[in-house]
């Protein structure tokens, strides 16, 4: 299991790494969907409790009243409060690993004209004006998207902003995951090689492992959506890795936390759109059956 305990440890503040890696990160990168859920099962479980201490009303799994004291129908300073708390315990959960590789990939990729000098922007410690107008709409756009987030338990939806929290790390780690398996890396060293020993491919068995895992969790949590919340994820990780390829001559660990960040935002946003159209609606399989379990 060392290879579990080097992908919390490297994608977590969770100090669960183990003291000799012996090739464990190569095999980590496997697991990044997993640690993504247990973030989102972290965030859950943190929001639950910081409810309660606060005074809300009482949880209950039958009427999931917890939230009912918040609208979100319109924007109001509590509500973006609220979300910028829930975005700021993701970055703590983090240490800003991935928005650091976001804010360089920024730079690197809108700021400079060769290869050569977007891998020296990458290497730079310093940031841009790209990486500042970057990372100021990204949170900005995840703030408010998680504000728009409904809150009640919905009949028969089921809990849409639990199913979200928790679907949404999980998605953006396997995009990650993908990335690596699909994308050559640009450099010969970086924080990123070591995730590159072993087998690669796109049929390696950490590729199959990490897609049937997020395709389970996603098909449980959000049903038709969640199979289409992976497919963006998909295709973010493509794209991404795509572009980057083409300007750099592959990908790096920078690269990786930007495509984090971008399918962060991207499964969030399209969530919503899909929870407002009247052609779909998140049915969660798991929460129905706990439902039915408990009445």
């Amino acid at each position: 299991m060392n290879g579990l305990r080097s992908a919390i440890g490297f994608l977590t503040i969770l100090p669960l790494a183990p003291s000799r890696t012996n090739g464990s990160m190569a095999s980590a990168r496997g697991w990044f969907p997993l640690v993504g859920l247990m973030i989102g099962v972290i965030l859950v479980s943190i929001e639950f409790l910081l409810l309660l201490f606060l005074g809300l009303p009482e949880a209950g799994w039958h009427g999931f009243t917890l939230l009912s004291a918040v609208t979100f129908s319109h924007y109001t300073p509590s509500t973006l409060l609220w979300a910028a708390l829930i975005v700021l315990i993701v970055i703590v959960l983090t240490r800003a690993l991935h928005l650091d590789g976001f804010m360089d990939s920024c730079d690197a990729l809108l700021g400079g004209f060769d290869r050569e000098r977007r891998l020296e922007i990458l290497r730079d410690p310093h940031v841009g004006a790209f990486a500042v107008i970057g990372v100021v709409f990204l949170l900005l756009l995840k703030m408010v998207a998680v504000a728009d987030l409904p809150v009640a338990w919905l009949p028969p939806t089921g809990p849409i902003r639990v199913t979200i929290l928790l679907l949404f790390p999980c998605l953006s780690r396997w995009a990650m995951l993908l990335t690596m398996e699909l994308y050559p890396y640009a450099r010969s060293n970086g924080l990123g090689t070591a995730f590159f020993s072993g087998d690669r491919g796109r049929f390696s068995r950490h590729l199959i492992f990490g897609f049937v895992f997020t395709l389970a969790v996603s098909v449980a949590l959000a049903g038709v959506v969640g199979i289409i919340l992976l497919a963006a994820a998909c295709v973010v990780a493509w794209t991404v890795g795509a572009w980057a390829t083409r300007l750099l001559g592959g990908v790096t660990g920078d690269i990786f936390g930007g495509v984090n960040e971008i399918t962060e935002v991207v499964v969030l946003l399209l969530a919503l759109r899909l929870i407002d159209s009247s052609s779909f609606a998140i049915q969660s399989p798991l929460f129905e059956l706990f439902r039915s379990g408990t009445q």
